[in-house]
């Protein structure tokens, strides 16, 4: 059975300790769009060194990367590249992956959407471009991504598409010349308004019908002719994690942009096996976030009903009360075994397949939103004000049923694998 093991919670409290003492103190001015989430999140990876470590682990990759593509070809260059990540692990990808949980799960317990932000420009955004891109590609990009010195955006949504991303795509590329020329806009672009680096999605456009397109995938700077980046969106919750519009006019690229340098790179089964592993990281995380507002309420709510007299006593002394107690702490359990059995197959070398990544990202987001709720009517009148947590965690819960794919589309996959 997986538990945290002495290293991982001597990490778990250090972590704790620097959200307490550095994020939320700040919490009003993350909450109400005031401070932009990114030099925290950089003093966070200067404290422990994370910087440091993503920056050695990038270059002992891509130098056995580069190493093996000269010894043969391309194919053996990826399998250097597979076999120096596999040794970064250390004594195992669970407790690698335990150590990347941590600091989510902690941080979630006072501004998830900081964990949003660095996620999609750490995660997401940097995967992008290691999956996909050159080696040239990824030593001009991905490094200051994974270092956080510069910040990324992954640009998929369109105003007209949510969960049918590809299939309601009108974002274009048409060729130039040597060069492209990318037309589009992307709306709920996490970073958005902020980034530095951006991945843009977006399909060939040959003449031929959308349906008929290759998708293709650019890097894009800020600052580029033709690239408008929006002010923050204002939104329901997660408000610490800035979330824009991108506007494209004929904004003209060189090859040198198009991961991969390819336009077949994203096609095939290596295109489908690569985005299956990006909902498979994404919808894991999701869960670790769910943990950490789960905990949240339960410990917010269980020092309330213990603090809180109603009719001569405590209220933790009414059953109704002590159900909610308990729902929250068996939502707690649940998730947390869902992420260890995440952390397991990790150490065990073997990746959860999307349906189970969708099952647990599906309950785990759930669990999270009902316990929320749940806090919230516990707390009663004092729940619903801003100045109480539970208020800004029920808001930003609901989230999780929406964004890294709904809960209908989480259904559909896991439907899918049944029924195969």
């Amino acid at each position: 059975m997986f538990e945290w093991s002495e290293e991982h919670r001597m990490i778990r409290d250090a972590v704790r300790e620097f959200v307490d003492k550095e994020v939320r103190p700040h919490r009003d001015e993350l909450e109400h769009g005031d401070m932009a989430p990114y030099d925290l999140l950089r003093k966070l990876y200067r404290t422990f060194g994370m910087d440091q470590m993503a920056a050695a682990s990038f270059d002992r990759r891509l130098a056995a990367e580069e190493a093996s593509a000269g010894e043969g070809s391309a194919g053996e260059g990826s399998a250097g590249a597979s076999r120096a990540s596999s040794d970064d692990e250390g004594d195992g990808g669970g407790r690698s992956s335990g150590f990347t949980m941590l600091p989510i799960i902690e941080l979630c317990k006072c501004s998830p959407g900081m964990v949003t932000a660095m996620g999609v420009s750490v995660g997401l955004t940097a995967a992008a471009i290691n999956a996909k891109g050159t080696v040239a590609q990824k030593r001009r990009w991905a490094r200051d991504l994974l270092t956080m010195e510069k910040i990324g955006a992954w640009a998929i949504t369109e105003p007209s598409s949510g969960s049918d991303a590809f299939g309601s795509m009108l974002s274009t590329a048409r060729r130039d010349g040597d060069e492209y020329l990318l037309n589009g806009s992307k709306t709920f672009i996490t970073n958005g308004p902020y980034a530095d680096t951006i991945v843009f999605i977006c399909k060939l456009d040959e003449g031929n019908p959308p349906a008929e397109r290759k998708v293709v995938q650019f890097v894009l700077d800020s600052g580029m002719a033709g690239l408008e980046q929006s002010k923050p969106l204002r939104k329901m919750g997660l408000h610490s994690s800035p979330t824009g519009m991108l506007f494209l006019d004929d904004v003209r690229v060189g090859r040198d942009r198009l991961l991969g340098e390819s336009e077949d790179a994203f096609t095939g089964r290596q295109g489908r096996e690569a985005s299956k592993a990006t909902f498979v990281m994404e919808r894991s995380g999701v869960a670790a976030m769910a943990l950490g507002m789960i905990e949240r309420c339960l410990e917010l709510s269980v020092r309330y009903a213990k603090e809180r007299v109603q009719f001569g006593k405590p209220i933790g002394e009414f059953q109704l009360i002590q159900l909610k107690l308990a729902k929250m702490e068996v939502a707690r359990l649940n998730v947390e075994n869902l992420v260890f059995r995440y952390l397991e197959s990790s150490a065990a070398g073997v990746p959860m397949t999307l349906a189970e990544a969708s099952a647990m990202k599906l309950y785990a987001a759930q669990a999270a939103t009902e316990a929320a709720l749940e806090a919230v009517q516990l707390f009663g009148g004092n729940g619903y004000m801003a100045e109480y947590e539970v208020e800004q965690i029920a808001r930003d819960a609901k989230v999780l049923q929406i964004y890294a794919g709904t809960d209908e589309i989480q259904v559909t996959h896991i439907a899918r694998h049944l029924l195969a």
